[in-house]
């Protein structure tokens, strides 16, 4: 008769599995940001996810722990580029950091590779209220406030979320909403209208 292998408890991944490695979790997070993508927070699962990765149900959970955990470790991967905006508040004078950050962020928007994970991080915060919970913390914690650290003036909390408002607003149309003319508009003419804006909510008295 054949021996069989030992039954592993319920929810806890095989030794083989949980010493699968980076390349392992690399592959799960890549396969959640394609389920979210396609699906939205609210239709993916755990399950789809591991399915979708190759693996256990119980290998998602033992990286990542619960949906909404596996949703902010995604997204944050996929919310990188756009995490360098602070940077470009630093490069220049504050005279022209309007311009500088309206084109890094619409640029991010432009480029097909980092565009279609930011449509699926906005569709799912969107329609889903825990998906939007963290997405909020993301970006008041990681993009906001650096933002704000380097203006080094007044309400500088407040003028990031205002100068946020204003672009996140014009992305939202252009990009995902695609409401003409502005969907299909020239990008440097949108940027001549924009960062002045941007411009004044951050530096304005």
């Amino acid at each position: 008769m054949t021996e069989t292998a030992p039954r592993r408890g319920r929810g806890r991944p095989s030794r083989t599995q949980t010493q699968a490695g980076p390349a392992t979790r690399d592959r799960i997070l890549e396969a959640a940001r394609e389920e979210f993508s396609e699906r939205g927070y609210e239709k993916t699962s755990v399950r789809g996810i591991a399915k979708a990765a190759g693996v256990d149900s119980a290998l998602v959970h033992h990286y990542f722990g619960t949906k909404e955990q596996v949703f902010e470790a995604a997204i944050e991967v996929a919310f990188a580029p756009a995490l360098d905006a602070p940077a470009a508040v630093e490069e220049g004078p504050l005279e022209g950091v309007g311009e500088r950050l309206t084109r890094f962020i619409f640029g991010v928007w432009e480029n097909p590779a980092t565009r279609t994970p930011l449509l699926a991080i906005v569709r799912s915060a969107v329609n889903n209220e825990t998906a939007a919970a963290v997405f909020r913390r993301l970006v008041a914690t990681q993009l906001l406030r650096r933002i704000a650290q380097r203006l080094d003036l007044p309400d500088a909390e407040l003028r990031a979320e205002l100068a946020a408002a204003q672009l996140v607003g014009v992305a939202m149309l252009r990009y995902v909403i695609k409401i003409e003319p502005l969907a299909s508009a020239d990008l440097e003419r949108v940027v001549a209208r924009v960062a002045p804006v941007v411009q004044g909510h951050l530096t304005a008295p």
